[in-house]
């Protein structure tokens, strides 16, 4: 038998393999820059040159196949039909075999959908899992629900968003929401009974409620509320010169409206004629009264508010009401049951323009429900605004200063001058010092009551109702104020904090070349030195 001639060209077939090796580690190296640019950490001058590197390169890794089959076709042809073939395509098999599987059950589930909106709260505290009483509360709903959230362009939704997505999920199909940009159309907001942002209208059927911010508690109260709708009624103090709730121009007609279309029952109250508080009364208001009240009007709203009742208390400065030297019961009741004390000034603060010194805007907000929204989103603006003092230490009473002045401000003690002018110079010892009070709510845990003092009234009637958090903060000290305690008790989790030292850039590049080139290249190495060894035995 004639021996078999030798292929010349086969000593520099390797050169092709060599090729190919070379590329497909460049291209994998590309690769990886590729990632890195796509996921931002990596901006280099141009960024298009990468995705053609990867092209030439898979390029140039088949032409080195296609070399080493041309100089070498007995090596191919030998690889085809021997051992590590036959291995190698059993693999392949098994392989597309698996990804088979995986298409055909992929291609099941997704033909045949099931009920995906079951979670799984993974988290150690479980601050993901709705508490008992709220699933309780989405259990009973007789009719579905549906919550419009008011969110601006700017406010971060979030958690109020996951919130309402727990609600969704747990309520078997009861609960649905959507969410509204108040800035793009202000009316529609207003007639939803809507101020400020951040606040969510649930509906059912002809019946709703306004939560003043996304709180699982909140939310779940306002759920109660809709399931057992009960009378909330407010009254408006009249008798003494106080804003009139039906006055279009200089009145609160628009506090009025608002506090309807959140299901209040809005009316006046005469107490010299009436003589009694009425029973269903949540709340009543005092704004802006130009004379005082009567010793046994202020008699019976104590008795009110020692049975749990509250007042919202909107009083002017001194020198643009009636009052003048006349005794204030009203004034002496806050001051010696609740703490509350009307400084005899008129808060000058130059931090609002030179042009507008008696408009006091409110620089620091303190955390309370009332403020809730208010704080970092709107300030709130009073012109024509005297401060409050406190004096702690009242048994069983709790105060809260609200809403403060900046720093560059202060109570101006003096009256006004003979010219009518009022002096601007800040005297030490005699003015009072910023920041000022403008608002501060109180309670008495004992009693359940109540009260929420303002240094001023104009900032709600329909003049100021509107500018950036009046409304707002107006409205919410009425709904804090009215709020039937005790419908559910949601105990707060405390969350666990877990921290993670932060990788350093260095140690960063350290873990990325291990991973991504070192510990793939020792396989590879480990390969091609066994390919080796095995060629040179035969």
């Amino acid at each position: 038998m004639a021996k078999k001639k030798k292929n010349p060209n086969a000593a520099y077939a390797y050169i092709g393999l060599v090729i190919s090796l070379v590329a497909c580690v460049a291209t994998g190296f590309t690769g990886v820059i590729q990632a890195i640019i796509k996921g931002g950490l990596y901006t280099p001058a141009n960024p298009e040159l990468f995705p053609q590197l990867i092209y030439a390169g898979l390029a140039l890794i088949l032409l080195g196949l296609a070399t080493n089959g041309l100089l070498d076709p007995d090596s191919v042809r030998r690889f085809f039909t021997g051992r590590q073939y036959r291995y190698g395509s059993n693999s392949l098999i098994l392989t597309i075999a698996m990804l088979g599987i995986l298409v055909v059950v992929n291609y099941i589930v997704y033909s045949n959908p099931l009920d995906w909106d079951m979670q799984v709260d993974m988290t150690e505290d479980k601050s993901n899992t709705l508490a008992q009483e709220t699933l309780q509360a989405l259990a009973t709903l007789p009719d579905k629900v549906t919550a419009i959230g008011f969110f601006s362009q700017g406010y971060d939704t979030t958690s109020a968003l996951e919130l309402l997505e727990d609600f969704k999920v747990n309520s078997s199909g009861k609960f649905d929401y959507q969410t509204f940009d108040p800035d793009q159309n202000p009316v529609a907001a207003r007639e939803a009974g809507i101020t400020g942002d951040g606040k969510i209208l649930l509906q059912m059927g002809d019946k709703k409620e306004i939560v003043s911010y996304a709180d699982e508690a909140e939310m779940t109260q306002a759920l109660i509320r809709l399931i057992n709708p009960n009378p909330r009624a407010v009254y408006f103090l009249v008798g003494h010169g106080e804003a009139d709730i039906e006055n279009t121009e200089t009145g609160m007609s628009i506090a009025k409206s608002t506090l309807e279309s959140k299901n209040y029952t809005v009316a006046s109250l005469n107490l010299l004629a009436e003589k009694e508080v009425p029973e269903d009364a949540l709340s009543i208001i005092i704004a802006g009264p130009q004379k005082p009240i009567s010793n046994n009007e202020a008699k019976l709203l104590k008795e009110y508010v020692e049975n749990g009742g509250s007042l919202i208390v909107l009083q002017d400065p001194t020198l643009f009401t009636e009052f003048g030297d006349a005794n204030d019961p009203l004034a002496d009741y806050l001051t010696t049951t609740w703490g509350i004390q009307y400084d005899n000034d008129l808060i000058v603060d130059l931090s609002s323009g030179q042009a507008q010194e008696f408009i006091a805007v409110s620089a620091i907000a303190n955390s309370h429900p009332i403020t809730q929204n208010i704080s970092g989103n709107y300030v709130v603006v009073m012109q024509r605004a005297r401060s409050l003092s406190i004096e702690e230490g009242k048994e069983n009473i709790t105060q809260t200063p609200l809403i403060l002045t900046s720093e560059n401000s202060w109570g101006e003690t003096s009256a006004a001058n003979e010219d009518g002018s009022i002096a601007l110079e800040r005297n030490d010892g005699e003015d009072i010092p910023g920041p000022l009070n403008m608002a501060v709510a109180a309670e008495n845990p004992a009693t359940n009551a109540r009260v929420v003092v303002f240094g001023n009234s104009l900032f709600a009637t329909d003049l100021g109702f509107d500018a950036y958090g009046n409304g707002n903060m107006f409205v919410n000290s009425i709904d804090w104020a009215a709020e039937q305690d005790n419908l559910i008790n949601i105990t707060p989790r405390e969350s666990i904090i877990r921290s993670v030292r932060p990788i350093s850039g260095t140690t960063n590049l350290l873990i990325i070349l291990f991973v991504v080139f070192i510990l793939p290249g020792l396989i590879v190495a480990a390969g091609i030195a066994a390919w080796i060894s095995r060629r040179r035995k035969g």
